[in-house]
């Protein structure tokens, strides 16, 4: 990994030691200095801070101490709660926090050889679509020789403190931290794909279906390496306020373990059941847990024995980790953030994915088809104003998982715009032989539309039929500039590429042969009444759309004589005079059999309507045959029209 590592604002760890160790002197960093400049973007009077080293806070100071756990440490005075529940995430995957602390061991302080330290620290982070490393000092912001932002359990160990000030670094000030999202954090910290679920408007607390299905995802989730965070949202209540059941209004809360037991036979007659579905939580207070059952003095807990509950997993230390029932943590919370470490390696038992990654910017422009933000759905004159994505499904059906993500604001705090823009995305299905953007929506079929919403990432996960699409990412406003990064994952190659030109391009060839004149779509709908081809009364059909030396054919469908096709088609013709021609083939094994076709001039001047046409025989005065096809079909001479 680390050939592809960026290095933020240039500066390069092993470099900076080596100058300081040959110069005898500790890193301090010029581009995050210990000054109020760093702790926050407000220029307003706050209390005195004292920056202090680890060696001045306390004797024998360490990076780590005994490894890495999920309460290792506590939220200091900044309400960042999300990164710090992201922290607890991290901390359960030895994999994952080594790539975010690199060559912890090397960076460890070595009582051995006080002349290799330098006061200097290195951190990774993926930051939009790249691997980060930050470099800070070991400089930390203090009051009466306390830490008062993010400290450890064990007062020598300083592995969060200094996560949180290259995050902070990252950000332009330790302020910028103030409120936010786990799943952030987590993406930055593994370049996982998020997922934000409100359980309220799921229904999750109440429809029993739907509470297993999620249970059953978050479960997989977790084995499978990903991350889980939760939270109540706070309308008419105050931030940080106690619910009743001891919950903290506003908080993340991390999950560390989801669990489905099955009980023993003295269990079942206690509990009425077979099985318990149980998520653990902590709080990052390390303090402040549930109240309700199977809270640590809990009814519940005084019916399982010790042996019972090292069995089953139930383990509970008092550091603000407590279990829930999964029924109970879907009706108290409001809000999940899921961070899906999504499998592209080919060396797995678990299904992998195929991923397609871009880089994309949403620009204003005063000339449309030079305009680049044109804002939601909603926006009917411009939101074809947008980037454009095509890509292929080539399966008979695939799920595919859309992960939009804009760029990290938190940097434009000072100027007062450090706000996420609402953004998210819509996906068309288009014409099977599409290449150039959309100006117009005709024949397109609208599929998927992703949530809307102000945070950093919108994801979508939808199974599509086989077909071309294109995705346009927006955000809800037009003319909002930003960058965004667009990642695709499906089950076999889709071949995403950004659609960039209007119309085909003028060229020294296109001179010599001819340039389009005319630009057609095609939806063919479906058929009815085709003649019988086997002895059951059915046949196998499949439309062949020809224009010129072009020709697209459809998916064949099965054993029907009124098929729907819903195929759809595009044509850039230079004799407008030819025609278009739509063939209906039966599918046979050993020689497909024609059925009869439609010929239409396709003028600009004809109805936009569906049209229902009556098959004929070939040749010119070819009789009529069993059927008609139900088509719609639009032209113009303006090549950017459609």
């Amino acid at each position: 990994m680390s050939s592809s590592v960026q290095h933020f604002r240039g500066q390069k760890y092993h470099e900076l030691k080596g100058q300081c160790i040959q110069q005898r002197r500790l890193f301090e960093d010029p581009e995050f200095p210990a000054s109020d400049g760093s702790l926050y973007y407000e220029s307003t009077t706050k209390k005195k801070v004292e920056w202090k080293r680890p060696k001045d806070l306390c004797e024998d100071p360490r990076l780590l101490v005994n490894g890495m756990s999920s309460h290792d440490f506590h939220q200091g005075r900044l309400g960042n709660c999300w990164f710090v529940a992201a922290c607890s995430c991290l901390a359960l995957r030895k994999s994952l926090w080594q790539q975010v602390i690199p060559d912890c061991s090397e960076q460890e302080w070595d009582p051995k050889n006080p002349g290799g330290y330098a006061g200097i620290f290195r951190f990774r982070f993926w930051r939009f679509g790249e691997w980060t490393e930050v470099v800070v000092d070991d400089l930390l912001p203090t009051e009466n020789g306390r830490l008062i932002y993010c400290r450890s359990n064990v007062r020598n160990e300083f592995w969060s403190a200094l996560l949180e000030k290259a995050y902070a670094k990252l950000a332009g000030s330790y302020q910028a931290l103030d409120g936010g999202c786990a799943a952030e954090a987590l993406v930055d910290f593994t370049g996982a794909v998020a997922e934000s679920i409100n359980l309220a408007e799921g229904k999750y607390g109440k429809v029993i279906s739907e509470q297993m299905k999620l249970f059953e995802d978050l479960m997989k989730v977790h084995r499978r390496g990903g991350f889980i965070s939760c939270s109540i949202s706070s309308p008419g209540r105050p931030s940080e306020a106690e619910t009743e059941m001891g919950l903290i209004v506003g908080h993340a809360y991390s999950v560390t373990a989801v669990r489905k037991l099955r009980l023993g036979e003295r269990l079942v007659f206690s509990f009425k059941a077979e099985k318990l579905f149980m998520i653990r939580l902590r709080n990052p207070w390390g303090k402040k847990e549930w109240h309700g059952a199977w809270s640590d003095s809990s009814e519940e807990w005084k019916q399982v024995s010790n042996s019972e509950r090292k069995s089953l997993g139930l383990t509970v230390e008092n550091d603000g980790e407590f279990w829930m029932t999964f029924e109970d943590w879907c009706k108290n919370f409001t809000d999940v953030d899921i961070c899906r470490t999504v499998n592209t390696s080919f060396f797995s038992i678990h299904k992998t994915w195929e991923k397609e990654m871009m880089y994309g910017a949403w620009a204003k422009d005063s000339e449309p088809l030079l305009n680049r933000s044109g804002g939601c759905f909603d926006n009917r004159e411009t939101f074809l104003q947008n980037p454009q994505y095509i890509f292929d499904v080539k399966k008979a059906e695939d799920e595919v998982l859309v992960s939009l993500q804009q760029e990290d604001r938190r940097k434009y705090k000072k100027e007062g715009q450090g706000d996420n823009i609402t953004i998210g995305f819509e996906i068309l299905k288009v014409e099977d032989n599409r290449r150039y953007r959309l100006h117009q929506l005709t024949v397109q079929e609208r599929v998927a539309t992703s949530p809307y919403s102000n945070t950093r990432s919108v994801f979508l996960r939808r199974v599509l039929q086989r077909g071309r699409y294109v995705l346009v990412p927006t955000t809800y406003t037009p003319g909002i500039p930003t960058k965004f990064i667009l990642r695709l994952y499906t089950d076999v190659p889709s071949k995403l590429r950004e659609l960039t030109a209007d119309r085909p391009k003028l060229t020294c060839w296109s001179l010599l042969c001819g340039y389009p004149r005319r630009v057609t779509q095609i939806k063919i709908q479906s058929a009815e009444g085709l003649q019988k081809q086997d002895r059951s009364g059915g046949a196998n059909p499949y439309v062949l759309i020809k224009c010129e030396s072009q020709s697209r054919r459809s998916a064949v469908q099965r054993d029907t004589t009124s098929p729907v096709f819903n195929t759809q088609v595009i044509f850039y013709r230079k004799n407008i005079d030819s025609p278009v021609t739509i063939q209906v083939w039966h599918s046979s094994l050993l020689s497909d059999r024609f059925l009869g076709q439609a010929v239409l001039a396709a003028s600009p001047g004809e109805p936009r309507q569906p049209q229902t046409l009556r098959l004929r025989g070939r040749g010119r005065a070819a009789a009529e045959v069993p059927g008609h096809i139900t088509v719609k079909v639009f032209s113009s001479d303006d090549l950017a029209e459609l």
